[in-house]
Formats: C-alpha cells, sequence, structure tokens
C-alpha cells in the first residue's frame, strides 16, 4: 500500500484544478478539505500528500466523472515542462524500451495509487495498469491518465507515437469513445479484465528518433538551470557547458565540442586552460550534477543514470561517482542527501 502522507509534486493537482476551472469550478471548490490553498499552487516547488491529492480527485470527479475520458484530459496536461528531472530522464532514452523503465519507474511518484507493470509474450509488448489499491470510483481516472501517459511523452517529446494494436479498461463503455480513438488511434475494449496498452514487440528496441527543439531547448534550461547554481560559467567554459548538455543522454567527446567551436582540441585545451579549468572538469562538474539531480529526484537505477551521463557501464560511473563524492550512487540516494531542489522545465 502506498503512504499516503507522501508528499509529491502539486504537478498533478495543478494541472486538475486547471481542468476542473475550465468547466466552471473554482480551485478553492477544487481543494476543499486539504491542506493547501489555491495561492499554494502557483509555486513551482510546493508538495501535497497523496491523501490529499487523492480527495482533490475525489472532489473532482464527483462533479465531471461523468464525462467521457477525463482521466485522458489530464494525460495530455501533463506537460514535459511540470516533470522537471523525470523530463530529462525520459528524454534521454535512447530507445523505447529504455523509455518505458524509466516511465515504470516514475509512476510511484506520480500516480497516488495503482502499479505500472509490462511483460513480453507471443511478439506482444503489453503495459499493464494494476488498480486493486484505488477505491473503485477513481480506478477509471487513473487507469485512463496512466496509460495514456506514454504516448502523451512519446508524442510530445518525439513528435511521434507509439502504434497501438490494443488498448482495454476494465471500467463499462463511455457514452462517447472519441477522444479515447485520438490518444490511442484505436478504439479500446471496454469492461475488460484488466487495463493495458498492447503493441508490436519489435518496436521496443528500435532507436527512437531525435527529441523535438522545443523539448531539446528545455532540457538544455534545466541543464544550465542546475549547473548555474553550483558554479556561473563565463567564456569558452559556458559554451562547452552548453554543448556538454545540448542533447540529452548524448554527451559528445572534446574533439566534437571543439568542432562545435570551430576550433581544433589543442585550441580549446588552450582556451579553457587560460580560464582556469579544463575539458575533463567541465564534463565532471556536468556528470556529477546531472547524477546527484537523477539519483535524488528519480527512482532511476545506478545503470540507467550512466547511460545517460554517456558512460559505456555503470562500474565507471560508480568510480566517478566515489571520486566526487566520496561513496557509491546507492549510498548517496539511501542516505537522502539532496544537494538542490530541481527547478522545472519551462
Amino acid at each position: 500500500m502506498v503512504d499516503r502522507d507522501t508528499l509529491r509534486s502539486t504537478a498533478g493537482v495543478r494541472t486538475l484544478v486547471r481542468i476542473a476551472g475550465e468547466r466552471g469550478m473554482a480551485p478553492a471548490a477544487c481543494l476543499a478539505g486539504t491542506t493547501v490553498s489555491p495561492a499554494a499552487l502557483l509555486d513551482p516547488s510546493a508538495e501535497i500528500s497523496a491523501h490529499d491529492e487523492l480527495r482533490v480527485v475525489r472532489t473532482v470527479l464527483a462533479r465531471f466523472g461523468d464525462e467521457p475520458g477525463l482521466g485522458l484530459v489530464a494525460a495530455a496536461r501533463q506537460h514535459f515542462r511540470l516533470r522537471g528531472p523525470w523530463g530529462l530522464a525520459l528524454l534521454g532514452s535512447r530507445t523505447l524500451r529504455e523509455l518505458i523503465e524509466v516511465a515504470q519507474r516514475s509512476a510511484g511518484r506520480n500516480v497516488p495509487l495503482g502499479r505500472l507493470t509490462f511483460e513480453e509474450a507471443d511478439g506482444e509488448a503489453r503495459l499493464l495498469f494494476q488498480d486493486a489499491e484505488i477505491p473503485p470510483g477513481m480506478r477509471a481516472f487513473f487507469a485512463e491518465m496512466t496509460l495514456a501517459g506514454l504516448p502523451a511523452f512519446d508524442r510530445e517529446l518525439y513528435s511521434v507515437g507509439v502504434p497501438v494494436q490494443r488498448v482495454s479498461f476494465r471500467h463499462a463503455p463511455p457514452r462517447s469513445i472519441k477522444r479515447y480513438r485520438e490518444v490511442f488511434g484505436v478504439v479500446p475494449i471496454f469492461g475488460a479484465t484488466v487495463s493495458g496498452v498492447v503493441f508490436d514487440r519489435c518496436l521496443l528496441d528500435q532507436p527512437l528518433p531525435p527529441a523535438n527543439d522545443a523539448a531539446r531547448d528545455s532540457c538544455g534550461q534545466l541543464c544550465r538551470d542546475l549547473l548555474d547554481r553550483r558554479r556561473t560559467r563565463t567564456g569558452v567554459a559556458a559554451s562547452v557547458r552548453d554543448l556538454l548538455v545540448r542533447d540529452p543522454g548524448e554527451i559528445p567527446d572534446q574533439a566534437t565540442v571543439a568542432l562545435g567551436l570551430y576550433m581544433s582540441s589543442r585550441t580549446l585545451s588552450r582556451r579553457l586552460h587560460e580560464e582556469g579549468t579544463s575539458f575533463r572538469a567541465l564534463l565532471d562538474e556536468v556528470r556529477q550534477t546531472m547524477s546527484e539531480v537523477l539519483l535524488t529526484h528519480t527512482d532511476m537505477t545506478t545503470e540507467q543514470v550512466a547511460a545517460r551521463l554517456g558512460y559505456a557501464e555503470a562500474a565507471s560511473f560508480i568510480r566517478a561517482f566515489r571520486r566526487w563524492q566520496g561513496c557509491p550512487p546507492q549510498t548517496f540516494r539511501s542516505r537522502g542527501l539532496r544537494p538542490c531542489r530541481a527547478p522545472e522545465l519551462v
């Protein structure tokens, strides 16, 4: 069972309150009975307990729960910019398999109740939503929001969608299926034994297309903000750092960075030396900062973090992290060390 006292981001509630507002329900009415005020939703760093979040969902569903596909609307509104480090983690995925693995690990932070599982069988890949912990009146909403999250993120980050073969929901057929067809590209099976999305297994390990410009720009800004919190850089060093974080999951080597700055590797080394730094120091600076944020604010494995930072194997990342922090990544995480609150993508 999920600890309902656990504090979470208000991003989901902020989205739901906005949706309710568009339908004529005041923010104060949505938040009635919780410890959260409408003003607190304006603070991106504010948090809410899982218990209060569920109360907001229950209140909004009591008013609008008969609207077909309301959970799909909520999923579409959970924009990449609201996801902070999770957006960075997702955007760095190289394949659909990696994207799903990271999304699965994020479910606990982004869905108060329910469990997302993944299985492969008979040439199919199946993403399933288990709702046994969820009160019956909320199951349809959370199933829709969770299962629609994958195509929503995929389209927003990469401007493409996963071709879905089948979609099923445990709840009864709604009075309109228009939204479902628009989101998934197929008409779902309602009244099924399990809620899930099924697609061709061969898609799992195909390379994802490059991220679209908007997602890349947002991710780059997040990385620059994080790095500037630790140390502001100017001159050539700042340009090097910008190139190191330009493409999530793809950290270039010195020769590539030098080429991007229209100079030789030797000239780049000399210019950085004149500024009191080196390419290795800047690379370590980027990797250390990003690793601390991903370890602190996501549930990514050590192997996944290592891959995002451009390490060929996790062992190399672990050695480097020991050099930076004096302990391995999992010890850092277990101690609950939090170097800073991560900003959101904008």
